[in-house]
């Protein structure tokens, strides 16, 4: 399956491919996207916020609550922000787009 990361800058653009199963934050670490990731998926951050183009969002499964708290902190938050640890990519999602924040920063560096 396909799925576009949009850069922070708003122009770059990086498309992959996924196996079904994976969660997003994965695929986007492991194609040196700058999501840290900091509590490695327990929902402890929202260094892995990412926002999902308008015209995906409802492909998405709902947030949880605990999802939508840790929402609250993140940078640059819109309504269709999504933290990446939280999406298992399906093949209803082929052809996700997600927009990587302007406000993201990788304190980690690249992996």
């Amino acid at each position: 399956m396909r799925v576009t990361f949009i850069h922070a800058d708003g122009k770059g653009r990086t498309e992959v491919e996924a196996a079904p199963g994976s969660i997003l934050l994965d695929v986007a670490q492991a194609h040196l996207m700058p999501l840290e990731g900091t509590c490695e998926g327990q929902m402890a951050c929202s260094t892995c916020h990412v926002i999902v183009a308008k015209e995906d969002f409802d492909r998405l499964p709902e947030a949880t609550e605990m999802e939508e708290d840790m929402l609250d902190l993140a940078a640059g938050a819109r309504r269709t922000s999504r933290l990446a640890c939280q999406i298992l990519l399906t093949e209803a999602m082929d052809g996700l787009t997600v927009h990587i924040p302007s406000e993201s920063r990788n304190m980690q560096g690249p992996r």
